[in-house]
């Protein structure tokens, strides 16, 4: 009892902090400045990086490309370095994806876990701010609803894979995880992107179902990917900053893996549209 409790209240903190800042820009930046913080040194860890480099890389990336007009004095070239930026970021989660159907583990030589750091951890908390500023103008609602349907998806890929779950999904990096909670929290992610389209008053149903699937499909991956990490180091959480929950990252990877594709989705639809 006093376990679920502690876990509540956590959560309920991270939520609450979470919701509060989606309202003012500034302050989410911030936040998010912190948690990837946070993230970076609880991801070091796993990866045995003891280097402070990293945490330089990330503050310039964040400082770079959130503040790009105030430091460069031009919006010139912006575009262009965001699609460079988000075609690395791709790329690295991309080859993480193979890492996780191919390899016993994930190779960790050394110029490797900087470009983890840089392109799979730091740039996506770079492309959860650009997520919000879609169009140019600030609208916490596409990013709100972006992370609802991660916790839809992680809500009911639990609950359908505990109560019906038989064929499992990764068993040796994710014991508990089965197809029947994948697909549960897949279908509950659909359906939850119809209520998100009609109250975010953002994005059509249509784009919204689109959003939900990406977000299942590779919030789950990033979900795998960590686990992998985590196996590799022998530790069950990233972390112990949220008690009941573990580390900040064990939160945040799902959203983290999919920022990157969250984004190409936002931007080939304002290509086309």
């Amino acid at each position: 009892m006093k376990e679920i409790l502690t876990r509540s209240l956590s959560g309920l903190l991270y939520v609450s902090l979470l919701l509060v800042c989606l309202h003012f820009e500034h302050l989410l930046i911030g936040l998010f400045f912190i948690f990837g913080l946070i993230c970076l040194a609880e991801f070091k860890k796993l990866i045995q990086l003891k280097s402070i480099i990293p945490y330089f890389i990330f503050a310039v990336l964040y400082a770079f490309f959130v503040y790009w007009q105030l430091i460069i004095n031009t919006e010139n070239g912006i575009n262009e370095a965001i699609q460079i930026l988000m075609v690395l970021s791709i790329f690295v989660n991309l080859f993480l994806i193979k890492d996780l159907f191919s390899e016993k583990t994930i190779p960790l030589f050394s110029s490797k876990r900087f470009l983890l750091t840089t392109f799979y951890l730091s740039s996506a908390f770079v492309f959860l701010i650009l997520i919000a500023d879609y169009h140019d103008t600030y609208n916490p609602n596409i990013l709100l609803g972006a992370f609802l349907l991660v916790w839809v998806n992680d809500s009911f890929a639990y609950l359908v894979g505990k109560n019906f779950g038989k064929q499992k999904l990764f068993e040796k990096i994710s014991p508990k995880k089965t197809v029947e909670g994948f697909m549960g929290g897949l279908f509950f992610s659909c359906i939850a992107s119809y209520f998100i389209s009609t109250f975010a008053e953002t994005l059509n149903f249509t784009s919204w179902l689109i959003l939900s699937i990406v977000i299942s499909v590779f919030g789950t991956l990033g979900d795998l990917v960590e686990s992998k990490f985590k196996r590799q180091a022998n530790v069950k959480d990233s972390g112990v900053i949220m008690p009941g929950h573990g580390g900040l990252l064990d939160r945040l990877d799902s959203i983290i893996f999919a920022a990157p594709f969250v984004y190409l989705f936002l931007r080939i639809l304002q290509y086309v549209s």
